[in-house]
């Protein structure tokens, strides 16, 4: 095998997905923008597109903003996009109406920070049947019972976190959550056996850990702290001292919560942080790094592409390419072993920050 195919093979990081539900077909790079409003926003949506990532949208554009967006963008960007939606009535009055004016878009987002509620069960299965073509994205949750549930309600693929976020503040005010790797193995085992998939939401600080959401098992990983901070994303920008930050913030935290609904509700309390991120640039040299880290994660481990692909065909010919495409997926090659220190952080104080 030359030098150049062998090249090409390590650098298959695009996969293509059929679904349980929508029966749709997924092709591009499973690697997600979180549905924050400092993230996931229309300007990150078509700058990942470009690199065939995949972004779900905040769910705070108005359905003016949604029309405006649909019609002075190509219909092939809509493959990379998902509109999110909270389960209140005025958020189904919003996602019908929006869905209704860009028939274009076929991805939903039904997305809550706790997932194990029969009315969230039940709005996905209002959103299955009102939307039968289009698919659903719903969660998070973090086991696998709950992961089947959602699948036979409708969902499509199931987000999977609770509280590994580097914002989100859960496991401190609620003392609720689930190691992010642990759920990633035990939530994707469930959802396979199903037909379904599972997304991997928080707990990446680095394209290292994107790549071991994957060897996980995870089918995608959203991030939203690895696309804050750039050109594309949301947040105000900040000078101080000479250098530029940008506000990042929870979608549970007190400045989120008071931006969309005017305050803190008097029976819950805030569940993330505000914080000021380093201005990165443009998010295309993030995706680059991102992208190179993932490939060279495949390489190491001996994996020439991130999931095996369904296969149709000849029985034959279809066992053998089982036996060969199975074998040399990511998580097929990976073993995860418990440690105490990963990293050498002997001169992380003294690192040269990159320019911007």
């Amino acid at each position: 095998m030359s030098y150049f195919v062998l090249r090409d093979l390590l650098s298959k990081v695009d996969r293509r997905y059929v679904f349980r539900n929508s029966k749709r077909t997924y092709t591009g790079i499973p690697v997600v923008a979180s549905n924050m409003d400092t993230v996931g926003t229309f300007e990150m949506a078509d700058t990942l597109a470009t690199n065939a990532l995949f972004t779900t949208i905040h769910k705070h554009y108005s359905i003016d903003e949604w029309k405006a967006y649909g019609a002075s963008r190509p219909e092939s960007i809509f493959d990379h996009i998902a509109i999110s939606s909270g389960i209140s009535e005025n958020d189904w009055h919003k996602l019908t109406a929006v869905c209704k004016a860009l028939p274009q878009l076929n991805a939903i987002c039904l997305d809550v920070a706790n997932g194990y509620s029969e009315v969230f069960v039940d709005f996905i299965r209002k959103v299955r049947e009102q939307f039968p073509r289009h698919t659903i994205f719903a969660g998070n949750v973090v086991t696998g019972e709950m992961v089947e549930e959602l699948i036979l309600a409708g969902a499509d693929c199931v987000k999977v976190g609770i509280g590994p976020g580097s914002v989100c503040t859960t496991r401190k005010k609620a003392g609720v959550g689930y190691p992010q790797l642990s759920a990633v193995l035990e939530c994707a085992d469930a959802a396979h056996g199903l037909n379904g998939h599972v997304m991997s939401d928080g707990g990446c600080t680095n394209p290292g850990d994107v790549a071991k959401a994957f060897g996980a098992g995870a089918d995608f990983v959203m991030a939203g702290g690895l696309f804050a901070g750039h050109d594309q994303s949301g947040g105000d920008l900040i000078e101080k001292d000479g250098r530029k930050f940008k506000l990042f913030y929870g979608m549970s935290s007190d400045t989120a919560m008071k931006k969309h609904h005017g305050s803190v509700a008097e029976y819950r309390a805030s569940e993330g942080k505000t914080i000021t991120i380093p201005y990165r640039g443009d998010v295309n040299n993030t995706v680059l790094d991102l992208l190179g880290g993932i490939r060279s994660a495949c390489t190491y481990t001996g994996a020439r592409k991130l999931k095996a692909k369904l296969l149709i065909g000849n029985i034959w010919k279809i066992l053998l390419l089982i036996l060969i495409d199975a074998s040399i997926e990511l998580p097929k090659r990976a073993t995860f072993i418990r440690v105490t220190q990963q990293t050498n952080e002997m001169y992380t104080p003294f690192e040269v920050p990159p320019k911007v």
